[in-house]
């Protein structure tokens, strides 16, 4: 994510949550609070997830966040990118983000990402002046001009320069894929279908404060160079079928896990 992206989600963001209800949050509450799960997706859970709706996150990001654009269908969650209406916007597109904050430990999901150039299908986590921090972030995303690959990039104290293009050999847009990163003080692992593709050992490069898990379709007319020229077709659909962080000495969350052979 560049920077320009990052300031715009931390605007957007104050704008819609609420900077007075942010800012009325105690310390603690600032902390990781999340603890141990696994999602299937068999339903969307309220109490779990917030549903972006009814803004943008600033001039490059031509989709309205729809809560119509999200839905649990078949066992996956759902984030659609589509033509719709909503204020100036001409495209409607869905976001996720969990309502508590994690920190280190195995952030797993298993993904298959939208088509289409100008897209960008993401699985991160965030944190930033929206809440009262500063902005650390760990990304996986795959960018519609190159479905054959997924960059994985992370900010500390809203510093990036972190990229790293990772080859997909099924194609993001083909197939599921296992995402997972393995997030401690001193090392930041990046895995890809069970395979080390990272690993980040510099403490100046790794983010330290609790994050929101992120998942998120949208699109640019802007950004081209990054995301590829926006040429939309038809409705495409980012699909996720399951979503798992494990704490440190945790047992894993599912079979198969990261975390099963790392703790």
């Amino acid at each position: 994510m560049t920077a320009k992206i990052a300031h715009a989600r931390l605007f957007c963001q104050s704008l819609t949550i609420g900077a007075l209800i942010l800012g009325a949050l105690p310390a603690h509450a600032q902390q990781a609070t999340g603890k141990s799960f696994v999602d299937d997706f068999d339903k969307i859970d309220r109490s779990v997830w917030y549903v972006s709706d009814g803004w943008n996150n600033g001039a490059h990001q031509n989709c309205t966040w729809s809560k119509n654009q999200v839905k649990a269908e078949g066992g996956m969650l759902q984030l659609t990118f589509a033509e719709g209406k909503s204020k100036d916007r001409n495209y409607l597109c869905g976001e996720i983000q969990t309502k508590k904050r994690f920190s280190y430990g195995t952030y797993e999901a298993r993904i298959k990402s939208a088509t289409g150039k100008g897209l960008n299908s993401a699985f991160f986590t965030y944190i930033g002046p929206a809440d009262k921090q500063q902005h650390d972030e760990i990304d996986f995303e795959v960018l519609g001009k190159d479905t054959s690959s997924v960059q994985v990039n992370q900010y500390i104290k809203a510093k990036g320069g972190n990229e790293k293009l990772v080859p997909v050999d099924q194609g993001a847009d083909q197939a599921f894929n296992d995402y997972a990163f393995v997030w401690e003080p001193t090392r930041l692992r990046y895995y890809l279908n069970g395979k080390l593709v990272q690993d980040v050992t510099d403490p100046s490069k790794i983010p330290q404060n609790a994050q929101k898990i992120f998942f998120s379709l949208w699109g640019t007319d802007k950004l081209s160079d990054w995301m590829g020229k926006f040429a939309y077709t038809q409705p495409t659909t980012m699909e996720i079928d399951r979503v798992a962080y494990t704490a440190p000495g945790d047992k894993c969350q599912f079979k198969d896990s990261i975390a099963c052979t790392l703790n």
